[in-house]
């Protein structure tokens, strides 16, 4: 396992110096000269050749990519060029905020995607399984946009039961946290769970046709263990697979609701710093968000070994 967990690390190193190099150019690609937003509107002459000669825009790209690497493994993201600060500590702000999100997105479309997924590949072709997959197509289609609107519009202006807008970190206040979050949760975990049922049917739908099932069936065992010791066991490993990928996803930051829901997560954070210019802020949460995605992947592979005894008897 350890040869194994090593070998995938390595593979991930190219991957990451790659990351980091598109994250780079991002700067170069971006319309305008950081340097002078810098400077101000002034902008004299001096300030402007200090500041250049300071981020070293005067070397060749390729030295300005490892001074900027060098300060990366440092954790010298940068400072914002909105608000001066360390964008290391607007992300460390911003990524509790984003994690509680996907987290709470994730629980929910699990706890309704995969037993939906179950029951329908169990009970294929009764109404529970067009059932299931008319909801999970439904989820599929109906924009986020436009859900999050109408849960505002139905739950909070009509009903009351829950506030409109707005953030409250658990560590100060869990119930209001629980509150304010539950409703862009709902929102992300709807189409996910809509992907996570189809996944879990065409997984499940798989394994119940194979022969040990036939055989557990065939010694006189009990439809539910057969479907949840034996079956639903091997149809767990794609559904791991798809979970860590949707996961990454959620860390990326889900922009329109979190505009919609004024969370301010990684989200809201990037829209505000590409309306902004702040190209320092844009890099740093490219940069997370996308070793984030790598390490996930990562860990979904070693989660994936372990649940396989097949590929463990290969290692």
């Amino acid at each position: 396992m350890m040869r194994f967990v090593l070998s995938r690390v390595l593979v991930a190193i190219p991957t990451l110096i790659l990351v980091s190099i598109f994250v780079f150019m991002l700067q170069k690609l971006l319309p305008g000269d950081p340097i002078l937003v810098m400077a101000g509107e002034s902008r004299d002459p001096a300030t402007i050749e200090m500041l250049r000669e300071r981020y070293h825009m005067n070397d060749p790209v390729l030295m300005q990519y490892f001074y900027w690497l060098g300060d990366v493994l440092r954790g010298d993201l940068g400072r914002s060029l909105r608000t001066g600060l360390p964008v290391s500590d607007l992300i460390l702000q911003k990524l509790p905020v984003t994690l509680q999100l996907a987290v709470m997105s994730m629980i929910f479309a699990m706890l309704i995607g995969v037993p939906a997924g179950v029951i329908a590949a169990v009970k294929r072709g009764t109404l529970w399984d067009y059932l299931a997959n008319g909801v999970a197509l439904s989820g599929l289609s109906v924009p986020n946009f436009w859900l999050g609107i109408m849960l505002i519009l139905l739950v909070s202006v009509n009903l009351g039961w829950l506030p409109a807008s707005g953030y409250e970190s658990p560590f100060v206040d869990p119930w209001r946290s629980l509150q304010t979050t539950i409703m862009p949760a709902i929102v992300l975990g709807t189409a996910i769970a809509g992907t996570l049922m189809r996944h879990t049917r065409s997984a499940m739908l798989g394994v119940l046709q194979a022969d040990y099932v036939r055989t557990a069936r065939a010694k006189g065992l009990s439809e539910k263990i057969v479907v949840l010791r034996h079956a639903f066991r091997n149809a767990l490993l794609p559904i791991v697979t798809l979970s860590a990928v949707m996961f990454g996803e959620l860390l990326a930051g889900a922009v329109l609701t979190e505009q919609i829901f004024t969370i301010p997560g990684f989200g809201k954070m990037i829209v505000d710093a590409v309306f902004n210019r702040d190209y320092a802020v844009v890099q740093g949460v490219v940069l997370v968000t996308a070793t984030s995605f790598i390490v996930i992947n990562l860990l979904a592979d070693v989660l994936y070994v372990m649940l396989n005894p097949r590929m463990r008897a290969t290692l």
